[in-house]
Formats: C-alpha cells, structure tokens, sequence
C-alpha cells in the first residue's frame, strides 16, 4: 500500500485516524500497532513475520545487554544483534546480486555456474534495518534505556508512516514519544500535520509522476540516435521526479506522524539550492546522512585520525550509502563519485567555491548532482557512458515532444526545487512546514489545501504512473 493511493488516501487512513481519535489513549500505540502490521501484509504479508522475529529476537538481546555491566559481554551482545540485522539485509539485498557476479566470474573461466533461485527484496527492509541497529547502539553506548514493553520496541519498528521509505529515526529520538507525546497531541498538530501531508501527496502525484512517465519514456529509447534536447529533457526530468517523490514521501510521512502527536525528522531541505556537494548531503535524505555519520564515519574514526585515513572513511561511507540504495554496480558508483567529490572538496574546491561567489557554486553543484544522476538511473556503465556521449554530443536525432503540460510541470517544478534560495522565500517555505498558525492563516490554508487534496486525488484517479522510487530500496 502506498501513500499515493486511492486505498490509502480514502479508507485507510480516515478509518485508521478516526479509530486513534475515539479510543481511549492507553489502547491508541496498539491502535497504530495493530494497523501498521496491515499496512505491511497489504504488500508483503510473508516478511510480516520476518519482522516479527526479527524483533522478538533484537529486544531480548538489547534488554540482557542493558542489564549486564562486563563490558565484554555487551559488545557480544551487541555483535550479535547488529549481526543478525546486517545478515538479513545481507541476505534478501544482496545475495542475488553476490551470486550473480560470482556466476559471471565463473563463467568467464569455465566453470560450472551455481544454481540459485532469486529472491524476493522486502519492502522496506534498508529503512527498518538501520533502525534495529539504531536501538541497539543507542542502548549499547548507554544514550537511552531500552523499551521495557515490547511491543512498544515494534512499535518503533513497525511504525507505518516511516515503515517503508524513512526517514530513518534513530532510537533516542522517539523512544521518550512512544511512551508519552501527549504534549504533541493537540489540534494544531493535527491541522499542520494533516497540510504536510497534502503538500507532500501533491508534490508526488502533481510532480514527480509527471517528470516520471517523461523520464521513463526518455530512457526507453535508444540512446545511440536520441536527440541530445531530449536526453537532458529525460535527466532533468528525472532529478525533479526522485526530489518530489521521496522529499514528498517524507513530507507525508512527517504530516502523518504529527496528525499522531510525533515529532519525525526532517529529511530534505531544499538540497537542489546547494553550493556544494558537501552540503548537498546536509540537505538529501537527511536521516541517511546523519545515520551513516554517526553509526559508521565516527566509529571508523571520523575526523580524528590522519587526514588521508580521514579522506577514505569519507569515501568510504559513500560507497557504502550508494550500495544501500540497491544491489547493483551503478549504486556503487554513484556512491564512488559523490565519495570522490565530497574528498574533493575538503582537499581544494570549497576554497575555489569561497572565491566564486554564490551563484557559481551552486550551478556547478547542480550540474555535478544532474551528472551524478545518470549513473544512478541507468543500470549499466555502457549504457550510462552512452547517455553522457549524447548529453554532451549535441546530436540531432529522435526528438520527443514535449507538451504544454509537461513544460508548466516542469517550469513549476524547477520554481519550488529552487524556491528556499532567497532567505524571504526560506523563511516562507519553513513557516508553513514548521511554524504556528494563527486562526487566519488557517482559514487561508485550509481550503488550499482541500484544493490540492481535490487535483491530487483527480490525478491519482487519470493517471495511470505512480511508482515510489525507493519502494525499491
């Protein structure tokens, strides 16, 4: 079930949000419970249990963990766990990919291939695994006691606004609402929360399905005789599409949350503004970000060992986040090249950007993510080296036609992608994400955001595209 659906939008979550309201608070955690497990069988009923064990298991261990003082008992313990999470994701995410470059290796030497039946990625799984590692980290360094109920370590787990695609909440940021955000609860949160939502489902269903269809039907195509106009049409496409699908996604994650009395992290923030690659990431999928910083880059050593050792953990890191968007050699080199600017610009270019004003850098960084994009749309290096001959060949060949629709789309697009440039226009965007409203404003945004609900709803139902990009992840 996706949040862009006519099934969610209109049944599920009404009766879901009228059942939380009308029950009495010590059943409403069960109340989200019980509707997050159907959330997840709607898609994947067979990993549901998958869940469920592997829950079962992390909370016994974290609570003996916490419970022990020997220091080598813990990090036992605590191996185990994050061994356990790992070799799943391992196993469902990357098995079929490990196997099938071992086949091509054998093959080129002659060697019997090994049989393999592929399998099944569950929805999700990235996300809620490095939450899992998030629990028993937090708990190992001491930062938060673990959950006494487990059901409400599933809970937090299994929580369907952020279940299937973040933002990635770390344990000691929810863990003290799971037990009480009474504070939270409140009409003003329900009203805020209930417009991040529509502005969430409008940018998904009014933009990135558009900038999507556009994309799919550019990188169907043959890239040796498309027209060069087109193929930057189809990439430009494609980096407004994957922006407003999951910024959008987050956007009614977050609303969906707040409606609850939650308070999730912000995961973008207007990263196409931009003046670097470093800062790009301080803006993209935020809760990646700072997950990997602080559950990967600082255990390696961060910043406090040798610049050159300092410089490959920070490569390192990218290579990993690129192999945790998906099971594939283009991943890993889109994480390869964000990697190797990130280490760029600590050696010498974010000294050139301070001299280049702020419009240069942030084309370049522009520029640098668009190119960065083909390799993480386009599967195969010969394929995606192919598409850059032809963005840059300036060839005249098959030309697609781009409608009156597509071009309003995308001019609108581009506008909101680039809106929080001006500090007017950034201090906009943040109140009506995150500021108080006064009884005016909310006789103002209310009925705009019925309209948007309305158009959203209407292109749900004529619109036939409407995948979620990192569904896949």
């Amino acid at each position: 079930m996706v949040f862009s659906s006519i099934v969610f939008v209109l049944y599920f979550l009404p009766l879901f949000l009228f059942l939380y309201f009308v029950v009495d608070r010590k059943y409403k955690n069960l109340t989200i419970l019980l509707f997050s497990v159907f959330f997840y069988a709607w898609g994947a009923p067979k990993f549901i249990f998958v869940i469920l064990t592997t829950t079962l298991l992390d909370f016994f261990l974290v609570g003996q963990m916490d419970s022990m003082t020997t220091p080598w008992k813990r990090k036992i313990l605590l191996s185990l766990s994050v061994t356990v999470n790992l070799g799943l994701l391992f196993y469902f995410k990357y098995s079929n990919f490990f196997i099938e470059n071992v086949n091509l290796f054998l093959e080129n030497i002659g060697v019997t291939q090994i049989s393999w039946t592929k399998l099944v990625l569950p929805i999700g799984i990235s996300f809620y695994t490095f939450e899992t590692i998030t629990y028993v980290v937090d708990v190992y360094r001491r930062i938060h006691k673990p959950l006494k109920n487990f059901w409400d370590y599933q809970l937090y787990i299994i929580l369907f606004p952020k279940l299937i695609a973040g933002p990635i909440v770390r344990y000691h940021d929810i863990a003290d609402q799971i037990a009480d955000r009474s504070a939270n609860e409140n009409n003003e949160n329900r009203l805020t929360g209930f417009y991040r939502f529509v502005i969430g489902l409008a940018k998904k269903v009014l933009i990135a399905n558009q900038m999507g269809a556009h994309a799919d039907l550019v990188f169907s195509q043959d890239f040796h005789t498309m027209n060069s106009m087109t193929a930057w049409t189809g990439i430009l496409a494609y980096t407004l599409q994957i922006y407003y699908d999951f910024s959008g996604y987050s956007d009614m994650a977050i609303g969906i949350a707040r409606m609850l009395g939650f308070r999730l992290p912000e995961n973008f923030n207007s990263p196409y503004t931009s003046r670097s690659i470093t800062e790009f990431w301080r803006r993209w999928h935020m809760t990646l970000g700072n997950w990997m910083k602080n559950y990967l880059y600082i255990p390696l050593g961060g910043n406090r060992v040798s610049p050159g050792r300092t410089y490959f953990n920070l490569w390192l890191v990218f290579v990993a986040s690129g192999l945790w968007h998906g099971a594939s050699w283009n991943f890993v080199l889109w994480g390869v090249y964000h990697g190797c600017f990130l280490v760029i610009e600590r050696l010498f270019l974010s000294k050139w950007y301070l001299k280049m004003g702020r419009i240069i850098p942030l084309v370049f960084t522009f520029f640098f993510v668009v190119i960065g994009w083909v390799f993480f749309r386009i599967e195969h290096f010969n394929d995606a080296t192919n598409f850059l001959k032809t963005l840059f060949s300036w060839q005249v060949g098959n030309e697609i036609h781009l409608g009156i629709k597509f071009i309003f789309i995308f001019i609108v697009g581009l506008i909101f992608a680039f809106f929080a440039l001006n500090k007017r226009t950034q201090a906009f965007q943040d109140q009506i994400f995150e500021g108080s409203f006064s009884i005016s404003r909310h006789i103002v945004m209310v009925p705009v955001m019925l309209i948007l609900l309305i158009l959203s709803l209407a292109s749900i139902s004529s619109f036939g595209f409407n995948p979620f990009i990192y569904f896949r992840f």
